[in-house]
C-alpha cells in the first residue's frame, strides 16, 4: 500500500532500500575480494519483505532455530533456489530436528552431546546435509557479559577442554561467534586463540565460520585488512571455505523508529511521553545499553529545550534517554530514532499490550510502502 510517511499511524519502522542495498554492496565487495561466504543472520534482521533484495547479494541465511529456519526456506530461497540455510541452536529439541534437518543445507551443534545424540537421525533424514561443531574459543572483547558468547561458564560452544575426538571425525565445519558489533582488530585476538585451540582438526575440515558480530558496515570498520586477515586465513589452511554470518551489518543505518508526542509535563524537568517504548521496541537500548540518536536533537543542555523522553508502558525504567530541541515539544509533534532496524522488530514485545509498530519499506524509487500493520488481534492470539 503506497502511502506519505505522515499518512501511516505511528508507531512504525521503516526500512530504506536504497540504504539497505549500499550495505549489501559493502558486503558483496568483500565477498568477491576474500572468497568468503557471507550469510544473513535472521536473529538480527529478518524483514522478509527485503528477501527478493537481500538474496541478489548474500549466499544465504543463518537461523537460530525451526521457525527461522522456515522463514530461510521458504522466503529467502524463493528468490534464491541456490541459497544456504545454516541452523544452530543452543540444544534442539527431539519433536523438531526432523522438520530442521529437512529444510537445512547446514546444521550446527553446540555440543558433543547433542551431536551425538542426533547424528544419525540428521543423516538419515539429510544425507546431504553437512554438519559442524560450535566452539568457544574463550577469548572475547565483548561490550557486555550479556552479549559477551565466551565469558566464565558460558553455555554457547564446545571448549577445547570439551571436544569430543571421535565425533569431530564426522563433522565437515567448526564455528565460533565470540564478536558484538565489533571491528576487525577483534577477530584479529579471536583468531589467535581459535587457531591455537583448534587448529589441529582444520585438516579434515571443508569450511570454518567466523560467526557474527563483524560491524564491516559501520563507518571506520577495516574492510580492507578483513579482507586480508581472510586471504591468509584461506591460504594458510588449504584454501578452506569461510563463512561470515552478520546481521546487525546488513541492517545497520538503514531506517529509523518513527513516533508521536502523546504527552509533556514538567517533574524536575521537562517530560515527553512517547507513543512507543524502548522496553517494547527497542529492547538493546536498554540491554546493551545504548543512546538511540533521535533527528534534529541533541545531547542534554546542548539545544535551548531539554526533554526525557519516556516510552507509553508502566515500566518506570521505559526511557528513551534526554535528549535537547531548538523548540519546545508539542503533542502530536514526530519523534524520528535514527537507526532502528536491526534487533528490534526481531525481538520486540507487546508489553502492557501495546500496539506493535507497524513495518514500512521505502522503496529505491522512493515509493513508501505499508507492508505490515499490527492490531488486537495479534496481541490476542499470542496469548490464550
Amino acid at each position: 500500500m503506497k502511502k506519505h510517511p505522515r499518512e501511516i499511524t505511528t508507531p512504525y519502522y521503516l526500512c530504506e532500500e536504497a540504504l539497505l542495498e549500499n550495505n549489501l554492496k559493502l558486503l558483496n565487495y568483500v565477498q568477491e575480494q576474500s572468497g568468503a561466504k557471507i550469510i544473513l543472520a535472521l536473529k538480527g534482521f529478518a524483514m522478509w519483505s527485503t528477501f527478493e533484495l537481500v538474496s541478489q547479494y548474500l549466499q544465504g541465511c543463518t537461523a537460530s532455530g525451526l521457525y527461522e529456519a522456515r522463514l530461510a526456506r521458504e522466503e529467502f530461497c524463493k528468490f534464491n533456489p541456490d541459497a544456504e540455510v545454516h541452523t544452530y541452536s543452543p540444544a534442539f529439541k527431539e519433536d523438531e530436528i526432523a522438520e530442521i534437518a529437512s529444510i537445512s543445507d547446514h546444521i550446527v551443534f553446540n555440543s558433543p552431546n547433542q551431536f551425538n545424540r542426533f547424528i544419525c537421525k540428521v543423516k538419515e533424514i539429510n544425507p546431504k546435509i553437512e554438519v559442524s561443531l560450535r566452539v568457544n574459543p574463550e577469548v572475547s572483547s565483548s561490550p557486555v557479559d550479556i552479549y559477551n558468547p565466551c565469558g566464565l561458564y558460558s553455555r554457547l560452544g564446545t571448549t577445547a577442554a570439551n571436544i569430543d575426538e571421535e565425533s569431530l571425525k564426522e563433522v565437515d565445519g567448526l564455528n565460533f561467534h565470540a564478536l558484538c558489533g565489533q571491528n576487525v582488530d577483534a577477530l584479529e585476538a579471536v583468531l589467535e586463540s581459535f587457531e591455537e585451540k583448534f587448529a589441529q582438526y582444520f585438516p579434515n575440515l571443508k569450511y570454518i565460520n567466523f560467526g557474527g558480530g563483524h560491524h564491516i558496515t559501520k563507518k571506520g570498520y577495516d574492510v580492507e585488512k578483513l579482507i586480508w586477515i581472510i586471504k591468509e586465513f584461506k591460504k594458510k589452511y588449504n584454501n578452506i571455505d569461510i563463512y561470515l554470518e552478520p546481521g546487525e551489518a546488513v541492517g545497520w543505518e538503514t531506517g529509523y523508529l518513527a513516533s508521536t508526542v502523546l504527552d509533556v509535563f514538567k517533574n524536575g524537568m521537562n517530560v515527553a511521553i512517547l507513543d512507543t517504548s524502548a522496553e517494547a521496541h527497542m529492547p538493546d537500548t536498554l540491554a546493551m545499553p545504548y543512546r538511540a540518536e533521535v533527528r534534529g536533537a541533541g545531547q542534554a543542555g546542548e539545544k535551548k529545550y531539554t526533554y526525557r523522553l519516556g516510552g507509553n508502558t508502566c515500566l518506570a525504567g521505559d526511557i528513551m534517554g534526554d535528549y535537547s530541541f531548538d523548540a519546545p515539544l508539542k503533542v502530536r509533534d514526530r519523534i524520528i530514532f535514527e537507526d532502528q532496524i536491526h534487533y528490534t522488530f526481531v525481538k520486540n514485545t507487546t508489553f502492557n499490550g501495546i500496539k506493535l509498530p507497524s513495518l514500512v519499506i521505502k522503496r529505491r524509487d522512493g515509493t513508501i510502502e505499508l507492508i505490515k500493520e499490527f492490531g488486537y488481534e495479534d496481541y490476542r492470539d499470542r496469548l490464550s
